[in-house]
């Protein structure tokens, strides 16, 4: 008769204490797989998890408790949790190599990782920038004109707008042209995209409801219009049914908003749209890959 309490008996069943204790650690490995795999789930990351900006090493805490509990008890537990997270994992028994969990997932959630790397990278360029790639503030580098020099210089200008007939089609459906408006010295600088029906009417620029709520926005930083700032457009006409302006339109235009800011030579220029951007800058970027820069 085998006498099951015997230490030395290889086939002697584990005490109840051990049984219980390897069960508890067992629980505690699956339930640290289940944080951590559900934290990989939703990073969309390769094998890192980022907590509070901590690198976690997903490979590493794997091999930390296949050491701890045995390969064969952390991979059955790993299967078993992680059907909830559409991942699966497959436990390899190679000795010569450490990680014994596998993820393989579909082609799909490989494109959302990629695109969520990409994001994170990114977000992570523009918080920490380059301070070789901060934009910098610029100056003039023209003569700085006082008041009656810019009043001249303006009523000249507005002759040759009025007279102007470059585009054809602006010209036969204008009422009048509009120049700008504003305090001649001013720091900030609104430029807009082109005149709409209430400003062919009036001639002056943003008076209709994108004008009073231009008004709004201006009056919620302490500024005042007409007299702390001076509004224009890319255009001078307005585009039939309010079209969006073409490129050769302001091209024809442009000798006169770049005349008209040389002399104003505001401290801050505000584009209002892309046309707007594009008008200042002189490229089809969009707003977005110009944000910063």
């Amino acid at each position: 008769m085998t006498n099951s309490s015997n230490p030395h008996n290889p086939h002697s069943a584990p005490p109840a204490s051990a049984a219980s204790q390897s069960s508890a650690d067992l629980q505690m490995a699956a339930q640290a797989m289940r944080q951590m795999l559900e934290l990989y789930h939703r990073s969309g990351l390769r094998w890192l998890v980022r907590d509070q900006d901590s690198p976690v090493d997903l490979k590493s805490q794997l091999h930390h408790l296949v050491q701890s509990h045995g390969p064969s008890s952390v991979a059955a537990a790993v299967i078993s949790t992680t059907t909830a997270a559409s991942t699966s994992v497959s436990a390899s028994a190679s000795t010569s190599d450490p990680i014994v969990a596998k993820t393989a997932v579909t082609s799909a959630s490989d494109t959302t990782s990629s695109q969520k790397e990409n994001e994170l990278a990114r977000a992570k360029k523009v918080s920490t920038p380059d301070s070789a790639t901060v934009p910098q503030p610029t100056t003039w580098q023209l003569p700085v004109l006082n008041l009656t020099e810019r009043e001249k210089v303006f009523t000249d200008l507005k002759k040759k707008v009025a007279a102007c007939k470059l585009c054809p089609e602006l010209v036969a459906h204008r009422t009048q042209t509009v120049f700008g408006d504003g305090t001649l010295q001013p720091k900030v600088c609104f430029f807009g995209e082109a005149p709409g029906a209430d400003e062919d009417k009036q001639g002056i620029p943003f008076v209709g409801r994108a004008g009073q709520l231009l008004d709004k926005i201006i009056e919620s930083t302490t500024l005042k219009r007409p007299d702390d700032v001076y509004i224009l457009n890319s255009l001078r006409c307005r585009p039939p049914g309010n079209r969006t302006p073409t490129p050769e339109e302001v091209e024809c235009c442009r000798p006169f908003f770049e005349k008209q800011l040389e002399v104003l030579q505001p401290k801050y220029i505000v584009c209002l749209g892309a046309v707007a951007v594009r008008a200042i800058l002189q490229n089809n970027l969009a707003i977005g890959a110009l944000r910063g820069k």
